[in-house]
């Protein structure tokens, strides 16, 4: 497969074998969400964000593994370095009570970076907010659930601040901060102590034009929350604010700079811990390491996963407690090939100069998706290569996401009726278009 003349090519989707596939596995799978009816056959030929179906369909994936796959298929650029790898048994341990080899040690035995080196490599770009520690885990719903026992051990507060739209995980903690998918969460019990409030969704919005709630009167929600006379929570009780600095399953929703202004002033002025949730929108997807590297906060807490291959929570030394098991995990650092692909993927982010290719691709597809017109479109939005389309209602985003999945391009829903599209970080200028081109033609058929 040649990624400079490879193109999508499909006859039935999903064909006989994915619908057998299909079939078999939810025989026994509990019920849960799933994209589209793809089953990618990785013993067939895959490269970038072009890969083979079980059928011998030839599709290009704009979801990315929904960001869990920053770099696409079978790229050069994280299995060379891998490529010496020698397996072993087992190739997961009890990372929390064990250590394995770190490559950066002097006279290492190994030339495969271990989970100290990640942590490393995590550290160093996270320095300038002063982080200086991490805790590895395996998820980013368990890096979220740490990042909030950290908080309340730290400062003892008993409320935590959440956003309209937010969406942290599937774990009870977690779950108890969504304010997304609502139905899911109202299924199960709460911690206590969440308060919440409006979540900017005009990126070019100011004080005075505000019209999402979050500025009125001169005065915010969050600053009325806090106030010292008139407000309902003490900031000296607040545990934590979780904030996605890059808003994800709520609709791809970037925030204006008056809204993270307010939060940076008032985190600063009420001491409040900032937990940024960057699982999604963290490690280049927005043209920089982080979302919140574009905006005037300054994190406290960093949660990870996804295209990290691991699940970590990243903070100052300090905010962690200093107490033995006090956070704790078996599994947490224990996969010998996960922290290495999170090396690679980190080294490679930065030696290719992909934080780059993401900002200038990105404009490049927001521009050319402008250009074109789509029917009923109403918002082209995003940074970096996090890029959503929002159209005129579900129905149609939700005909137009099959009908590019008919034509080969597959791509994943967020909010009420936006459409997400997270290529590769390496994607080139050919991919873009093709791309584009797809999504036009299938929003043309649907209208």
């Amino acid at each position: 497969m040649d990624r400079e003349s490879v193109e999508p090519q499909v006859t039935t989707l999903p064909g006989t074998q994915a619908q057998r596939v299909v079939d078999y596995h939810h025989q026994n799978a509990a019920t849960t969400t799933y994209v589209c009816e793809f089953v990618w056959d990785y013993t067939e030929p895959a490269v970038g964000p072009f890969c083979t179906d079980v059928d011998g369909n030839v599709l290009m994936d704009f979801t990315g593994q929904v960001g869990a796959m920053p770099l696409g298929y079978n790229n050069p650029k994280i299995l060379d370095p891998l490529a010496e790898f020698d397996l072993v048994d087992p190739l997961k341990i009890a990372g929390q009570d064990f250590y394995l080899p770190a490559r950066a040690v002097e006279d290492s035995v190994t030339d495969i970076p271990g989970p100290a080196d990640l942590m490393d490599r995590l550290t160093d770009i996270t320095g300038h907010y002063g982080m200086d520690t991490v805790f590895l885990s395996n998820s980013g719903a368990e890096a979220v659930e740490n990042a909030l026992k950290i908080a309340f051990d730290h400062t003892r507060g008993k409320y935590t601040i959440t956003t309209e739209g937010a969406f942290h995980g599937r774990t009870l903690g977690a779950l108890s901060l969504n304010r997304s998918q609502a139905k899911y969460r109202r299924a199960f019990p709460e911690i206590h102590g969440v308060e919440d409030m409006p979540y900017c969704d005009d990126r070019s919005c100011t004080a005075e034009t505000c019209d999402c709630g979050f500025f009125f009167d001169d005065t915010s929600t969050l600053r009325q929350m806090l106030d010292p006379e008139t407000g309902y929570v003490g900031s000296d009780e607040v545990a934590s604010l979780v904030l996605e600095p890059f808003q994800g399953e709520g609709g791809y929703r970037p925030p204006s700079d008056a809204f993270m202004d307010e939060i940076a002033d008032l985190c600063r002025e009420h001491d409040i811990l900032l937990v940024a949730d960057e699982i999604q929108s963290g490690l280049g997807r927005t043209g920089e390491w982080w979302a919140s590297d574009h905006y005037a906060i300054e994190p406290d807490v960093i949660a990870s996963a996804k295209g990290l291959r691991v699940g970590a929570t990243i903070s100052r030394e300090e905010v962690f407690p200093e107490d033995r098991g006090r956070i704790s995990s078996t599994w947490g650092a224990g996969d010998l090939i996960a922290a290495a692909q999170g090396v690679v993927t980190l080294d490679a982010i930065d030696e290719y100069d992909l934080l780059d290719n993401a900002a200038e691709r990105g404009e490049q597809m927001k521009d050319l998706m402008r250009e074109v017109d789509m029917p009923g479109v109403i918002d082209i939005r995003g940074k970096g290569l996090m890029l959503a389309v929002e159209f005129d209602s579900k129905s149609r985003r939700d005909a137009i996401q099959e009908e590019t999945f008919s034509r080969g391009l597959l791509t994943i829903g967020c909010g009420k009726q936006t459409l997400r599209l997270l290529p590769p970080l390496d994607v080139t200028e050919r991919e873009i278009h093709l791309a584009t081109k797809l999504l036009a033609e299938s929003a043309d058929a649907v209208a």
